[in-house]
């Protein structure tokens, strides 16, 4: 078993390497059931989407840690590690769902947002 709080630290740092943009972490623990973090980042193109996917997945199956469940399209992909969710968004469809918005009274615990 892992340490919720850290790996959502490490898919950040992931993310970062890769140069996601705007990558935010947010603790949703007192506001749902669904997930203790979402981690939110965008990309700036389509292939870029898919190669901060393809990163993120290789890095973790290397630790034995998988996705419960994979939605995804050439402009946003949707990770469900059960108690942390990532979003990988194209900068446009990031605007468009805002996330950070619907979320607002979340704590914020990581941001690299400008």
């Amino acid at each position: 078993m892992y340490d919720s709080y850290k790996l959502a630290q490490e898919i950040a740092d992931i993310l970062d390497d890769r140069k996601a943009e705007n990558i935010i972490v947010l603790d949703i623990s007192r506001l749902s059931i669904l997930a203790d973090y979402f981690v939110i980042a965008s990309g700036r193109s389509e292939l870029q989407v898919s190669a901060l996917h393809d990163e993120l997945n290789k890095r973790l199956s290397a630790k034995g840690i998988n996705p419960l469940h994979l939605d995804q399209s050439k402009r946003w992909v949707v990770l469900d590690y059960g108690d942390i969710i990532v979003h990988i968004f194209h900068h446009e469809e990031r605007s468009f769902y805002n996330l950070e918005r619907l979320w607002a009274d979340a704590m914020q615990i990581r941001s690299s947002a400008e």
